[in-house]
């Protein structure tokens, strides 16, 4: 259990692991109520410019060294294209407009789902934000090695979605 499920939310007894609907969840044996480990949003833009990807080279963990589309979580209560768009320009300093989502992705075991989309610059200038050690700009066929393996699987629906074959 995380440091926050260690009591229950309604009435502070100390939580136990339970059997719930074939869930192993944490739960409190005196009011029966159930913690529901919510799982986390992030947010990625596929940026084009002349028929390359917009890509940074992480300064954070995971990942770091590695690279990936520019992307973060979506805060509490935020439009998740909005925080689409806040992340590509904290992290580059582009000013992007969303334009369509290209897919939702999650992978069994872990906490986050990613929602991608497709994205065109706007304004702003190229320049690296703290998360980001470098930018580049990359053909389709020449990406350089990825900090996520759904970065893949993402990047492969968009490229089915501009021919048409989604």
């Amino acid at each position: 259990m995380l440091p926050e499920e260690k009591y229950c939310p309604a009435c502070a007894t100390p939580l136990a692991i339970k059997d719930v609907f074939g869930t192993q969840r944490p739960a409190c044996p005196n009011c029966l109520h159930v913690v529901y480990r919510d799982p986390k949003v992030a947010a990625t833009c596929i940026v084009a410019r002349d028929g390359q990807i917009l890509m940074i080279r992480r300064a954070l963990q995971p990942g770091m060294g590695l690279w990936c589309m520019p992307g973060g979580y979506v805060d509490r209560g935020e439009v998740v294209e909005v925080a689409a768009a806040r992340e590509v320009f904290e992290e580059t300093g582009l000013v992007v407009e969303v334009e369509r989502l290209v897919g939702l992705f999650s992978e069994e075991g872990r906490p986050v789902i990613v929602a991608a989309f497709a994205a065109k610059e706007t304004g702003g200038h190229l320049q690296a934000g703290s998360e980001a050690q470098e930018l580049g700009f990359f053909a389709q066929h020449e990406l350089p090695p990825l900090a996520f393996p759904r970065d893949v699987e993402i990047l492969e629906r968009w490229r089915k979605s501009l021919s048409g074959c989604e």
